[in-house]
């Protein structure tokens, strides 16, 4: 898809982060824009921010964790705008303690937001998008996560998992029903995207547990603290690299290109039936 003028984008998460810089790029180049994001402040301030006519942006609170909300979120930008041309299941949280430290409730709040809203997304738009006629694509997001498995994170590395092999069996269905509708697969490293502050816009009711102040959950959520912050990529450049892929139809997007030695040797472990390596 290479003229998006005219067309229309919708992005979760899009507040912050990748979801701001993805409702950026297609702003630019002349789309209509859905924003939905939990925050409602943080959405205002940042559709303020898009700069685009009211006629082409529409903004919708949604926490994308209800089947209801997405329903909801599919049924206004239809209203609106009559086609979605591009969706972007980007809405994403995260959290870093020891596995045997996430409670229940870190569990169903990560794998609502990053996995299942990615479920609801599909349910709702892809029926719509394949019967408006015309090509069309789904970039769902996950991580590195869905590739390598790094300490401290276990509900965000089994929800980016989840993601990959989702968008992957996705693919496959699509090309075997030749849909006009394709799909791609956005997986960031570390980078200061606002994903390590995620906990500011958890809801009630999925409560906030304390963090442990020592032992191995500190270590690890500092580590990967300083993981986030020095990251090199911006959000900016991972949705560059995201239309670039969307214009060269390819699947997997993956902007940091370092991370394909963790992959490779992950890989490679599971093929030589060797034991788990800690990702580098």
């Amino acid at each position: 898809m290479n003229n998006l003028n005219g067309k229309t984008a919708v992005v979760t998460g899009a507040a912050s982060g990748i979801g701001l810089a993805l409702a950026k790029h297609a702003a630019a180049q002349g789309m209509n824009v859905v924003m939905a994001d939990i925050d409602e402040t943080a959405l205002s301030n940042a559709a303020a921010d898009l700069n685009v006519p009211a006629d082409r942006l529409l903004t919708v609170p949604t926490d994308v964790r209800h089947a209801s909300a997405i329903k909801h979120l599919a049924d206004a930008s239809y209203a609106k705008f009559g086609a979605v041309h591009l969706l972007f299941n980007n809405a994403g949280v995260a959290l870093a303690r020891t596995t045997w430290e996430h409670t229940a409730d870190d569990w169903q709040w990560v794998l609502q937001v990053n996995l299942m809203s990615v479920v609801h997304g599909i349910s709702e738009f892809l029926p719509r998008m394949q019967a408006q006629g015309g090509a069309a694509h789904v970039v769902n997001t996950a991580s590195v996560a869905g590739f390598v498995s790094y300490p401290g994170m276990a509900a965000y590395n089994v929800s980016k998992h989840g993601v990959v092999t989702l968008s992957e069996t996705l693919h496959t269905e699509l090309q075997l029903t030749q849909s006009p509708v394709q799909v791609h697969l956005l997986c960031p490293a570390w980078g200061p995207t606002g994903i390590g502050n995620a906990q500011r816009n958890r809801p009630a009711d999925v409560a906030q547990t304390v963090l442990p102040t020592e032992g191995l959950s500190a270590q690890l959520n500092k580590r990967i603290g300083k993981a986030i912050a020095s990251g090199q990529l911006t959000a900016d450049d991972m949705a560059t690299a995201t239309f670039d892929a969307l214009r060269e139809n390819r699947f997997y997007i993956i902007p940091h290109r370092n991370i394909n030695t963790a992959i490779e040797e992950r890989a490679q472990n599971i093929l030589q039936q060797r034991n788990p390596e800690m990702p580098r």
